[in-house]
């Protein structure tokens, strides 16, 4: 019976939650971290507010549900990045965090390698991925110690250990995520081959010993935050996916065992790697959802977003919304692109454009979940909703009509670290098998396609012509 404290390490906070084995949360906690945004698109965390944060919120969380715990396991973000002294753990930089562009002139000069590099990892290059920053600062910081991830000086810090886990070093850009090994040519483009790596991990490995939260306990469990929740919403099978939504609307579909070169627009990477094997994901991210509530927002259709409902009609009146409001985002990439409506009349109301809205909305996202399905070879068989639009059931009856699936809306907040909870669960106990290890709640609503099969194909097709008028 293994009891867990689980941390999710977020841009802009760490949550903590103490879950037994039964799958039920006996405490929680969180800390936020300040970021220090500078001139030139620089954002910047101090790793040692990290270490505090997450010791801080596990403490708490452990406070709060009375229990010992049996394993610390992690969901880090792994796509911040520093330097630091390999013999004493000291910072020589600050954390560069994901949002962070100073590392553009560096993806830049790779320009010309960019499709190598896509073709050996599944990543398309661009400055908010490790492997270019991890390049600027052995360029522009430091020669001295190693670059790494975060998750492998965190580890230090609390293990002595030089490692990291195989699905964060997959989102590095440096890793062949069919061999799960360092790419050695890939390190020497970058100019980090005379460097240390830390050794690449599985998932359900037991890392080593900490007595950071009191006492001595077991760290394993470790995997990226991104593809750790879906391990926490059950999704084990290929064709299984999750959207989350936040600043964006990010999809990530269960891959299988194979490794795949997505289409331009698309990642593939390393899920993560339990029981001596290998599971991948594949997934995108759409824009248009945070910027298009926020256009309503500044327009006066709605003050929040419990407004969406309240104001929307009960169709769209016969119009059609491309609300590529900072462009189109995956499986597109044109950030050129330009919002837009068309099928308006003068009896055209508010409640008419918030519908056609959203609706443009659910078209985007279920375009990407086409798109996924073309790389996986087979239709999405279940997609599970969390974050902060799933309370708008406008948007998610939409998405079940075009995507005809049903959409389950989980009642958790903390998927990522419950995703790194059922890895620990079986770090711990090996004999568990991943569905053993998976706790998940039944869904708080499900959202059944109301559309038939030919409605959704003639609306996603008039979408389709709209978007390429944008």
């Amino acid at each position: 019976m293994t009891t867990v404290l689980a941390i999710d390490h977020r841009i802009t906070g760490v949550s903590a939650v103490v879950v037994d084995a039964g799958g039920e949360v006996l405490g929680t906690s969180a800390r936020s971290m300040r970021l220090r945004h500078l001139p030139g698109g620089r954002v910047e965390q101090d790793p040692r507010d990290l270490l505090a944060s997450t010791v801080h919120a596990g403490r708490a969380a452990m406070a709060e549900a009375g229990v010992p715990i049996d394993v610390v396991a992690l969901a880090p973000q792994g796509d911040c990045v520093l330097a630091w002294d390999q013999r004493s753990g000291r910072p020589l930089s600050n954390l560069i965090v994901r949002p962070d562009r100073r590392a553009e002139k560096v993806r830049a000069d790779l320009s010309e390698r960019e499709h190598l590099i896509s073709e050996r990892t599944g990543l398309a290059l661009n400055p908010a991925h490790p492997v270019v920053k991890l390049a600027w600062l052995r360029r522009h910081v430091t020669t001295d110690g190693v670059v790494s991830s975060s998750d492998s000086w965190l580890l230090h810090q609390l293990t002595g250990e030089f490692v990291t886990e195989v699905s964060v070093a997959s989102r590095c850009l440096l890793a062949d995520p069919r061999t799960l090994g360092w790419d050695l040519d890939l390190l020497g483009l970058l100019g980090l081959a005379d460097q240390q790596m830390p050794a690449v991990l599985p998932s359900d490995r037991i890392i080593g010993t900490t007595i950071a939260f009191g006492g001595t306990v077991l760290v394993g469990g470790v995997v990226s935050n991104r593809t750790a929740v879906l391990a926490g919403e059950g999704c084990v099978q290929p064709a299984e996916a999750i959207c989350a939504f936040g600043s964006g609307a990010d999809l990530l579909a269960n891959a299988g065992a194979s490794a795949t070169n997505a289409n331009a627009g698309l990642t593939s990477s390393v899920a993560w790697r339990v029981k001596d094997e290998t599971t991948y994901c594949i997934g995108g991210q759409v824009d248009a959802a945070a910027s298009a509530v926020q256009w309503m927002k500044q327009l006066g259709f709605i003050t929040s977003l419990a407004d969406l409902d309240r104001v929307a009609a009960p169709d769209a009146g016969g119009v059609l919304a491309v609300p590529a409001l900072g462009g189109l985002g995956a499986p597109w990439w044109r950030p050129g692109a330009k919002a837009h409506v068309s099928g308006m009349t003068r009896f055209t109301t508010v409640g008419h454009l918030v519908v056609a809205i959203l609706q443009g909305v659910a078209a985007q996202i279920a375009a990407l979940g086409s798109t996924v399905a073309v790389d996986i070879g087979q239709p999405l068989s279940r997609l599970r909703v969390g974050g902060n639009l799933t309370g708008c059931t406008t948007l998610m009856q939409a998405l079940a009509d075009l995507m005809q699936l049903d959409v389950e809306v989980r009642p958790t907040a903390h998927t990522a670290a419950l995703g790194a909870a059922v890895v620990a669960r079986i770090a711990v106990n090996p004999a568990l098998s991943l569905s053993e290890a998976i706790r998940v709640p039944e869904p708080s609503t499900v959202f059944t396609p109301r559309w038939s099969s030919d409605q959704a194909i003639e609306f996603c097709s008039r979408w389709a012509e709209a978007a390429k008028a944008a």
